[in-house]
């Protein structure tokens, strides 16, 4: 040997670069099934793409250089396992992150959001909403964009979850009900604007908060693996809804689909702020919770934390008790009628409704099953929890990075 490098062998150096080539359309699904935990090694990413070994090794160094993923190519052997274990593959712990916040009845929280869902870092939360939307949306950007100075991280973009119905295509936010901010504002137009003044690089997103929090859950939480899926929840005040049909978010022809809040389940209920009677809305939040249990909020705990620690710890209590049956019954007749038009593999709650679900389980699938159309015959799809903690953050996350799940290269030239 005389200390040189032997000549490549002729077409090895474009061989690597057809492979890459050929494999360029398959970066943003590779980086998508990592992103999701469905290929946690390089067999798996081979088979689910349908490429060669080859290829799927070059798209997978190719999204490790873009600072995207890491590729384990010494991972220990499982015990008693055979042969050379696969390539492990695993979202990047210090890659990009996208700007994700968060607006809600009773303040704001804004966060850095990586790749898999992973929260980086957090902002002090908010307790007070003003009613200028520019006001508060300045505030929750100035609070990311020092998350990011602090961090040094670089950023993709950024998504916002507000507890309103947003119209599509110009981002209005239609019903923001419990924020006191005028019908219609136009609140995507609003954050990009604040995005841009604070210099933070990428698009900016804006869709209502339970539409995000099931993109969330069928990504990263209890939605994992079911096609169809239905999320109903009540966060701070309200009740909302969303679905995901074939893997993808379903938001109707403007945005507007799935107002779950504003079915009747008690014709004799208290006025909804819709006009009608009786709303899942008004007769299925911690606000008709409190006032069923005969408690009056308390101005220093938010109404969605006086609910669930009610459930959680004072259960016993026969006040508190009856309340939650009550609830239950109305939730559970809600669900059914979703359930006899929409047909889902999987219904997911979140908010006060998973704690709902936790007391009593057993009523809950009961009032479903008796309710719906096929229930008592076939059973009704399994209701489960939310296991996200901050779903809707990570669902704002979700919207910035979906440019980049779409076409890696693209999005970060």
């Amino acid at each position: 040997m005389d200390g040189k490098a032997a000549p490549k062998a002729a077409g090895e150096g474009t061989t690597t670069r057809t492979r890459l080539d050929r494999g360029r359309g398959a970066l943003g699904p590779a980086l998508e099934l990592v992103h999701t935990g469905r290929a946690p090694t390089r067999a798996v990413l081979t088979a689910e793409l349908g490429v060669t070994r080859a290829t799927a090794g070059a798209v997978a160094a190719e999204l490790e250089a873009l600072g995207l993923i890491r590729v384990d190519a010494h991972p220990g052997a499982a015990a008693g396992s055979q042969g050379r274990p696969s390539h492990r593959l695993e979202v990047a712990e210090d890659g990009p992150v996208a700007l994700a916040a968060q607006v809600h009845a009773d303040g704001w929280r804004a966060a850095l959001v990586g790749l898999g869902g992973r929260i980086v870092a957090t902002a002090p939360g908010c307790e007070t909403v003003d009613a200028d939307p520019a006001k508060v949306l300045g505030s929750v950007v100035d609070a990311g964009g020092e998350l990011l100075r602090e961090t040094g991280r670089r950023c993709v973009g950024a998504g916002l979850a507000v507890p309103s119905a947003v119209a599509e295509p110009a981002g209005l936010a239609l019903n923001p009900l419990h924020l006191a901010w005028p019908a219609g504002a136009p609140v995507r137009e609003i954050f990009a604007d604040q995005v841009r003044a604070a210099g933070i690089q990428g698009p900016a997103f804006a869709a209502n908060d339970v539409n995000l929090a099931a993109l969330a859950e069928h990504r990263h939480g209890a939605g994992r693996g079911s096609r169809d899926l239905l999320c109903v929840a009540t966060g701070h005040r309200g009740v909302g809804g969303a679905l995901v049909l074939d893997g993808r978010l379903h938001t109707g022809s403007s945005g507007l689909a799935l107002e779950v809040g504003h079915l009747t389940v008690n014709p004799e209920g208290r006025p909804c702020h819709c006009g009608s009677r009786g709303c899942l809305d008004v007769e299925a939040d911690p606000r008709a919770f409190l006032d069923a249990a005969g408690r009056d909020p308390g101005p220093e705990i938010s109404l969605l934390h006086q609910a669930n620690d009610l459930i959680r710890t004072q259960y016993a209590d026969p006040g508190v008790r009856a309340a939650t049956e009550a609830l239950i019954d109305r939730l559970g007749l809600g669900l059914a009628g979703l359930v006899n038009i929409l047909n889902p593999d999987r219904i997911i709650l979140g908010g006060m409704h998973r704690h709902l679900l936790d007391a009593d389980p057993d009523r809950l699938r009961a009032v479903v099953a008796d309710r719906s159309l096929w229930g008592r015959e076939t059973g009704v799809a399994p209701i489960l929890a939310c296991t996200l903690d901050h779903n809707s953050l990570v669902g704002a996350a979700e919207l910035a990075w979906q440019p980049v799940l779409d076409d890696p290269l693209g999005a970060l030239a």
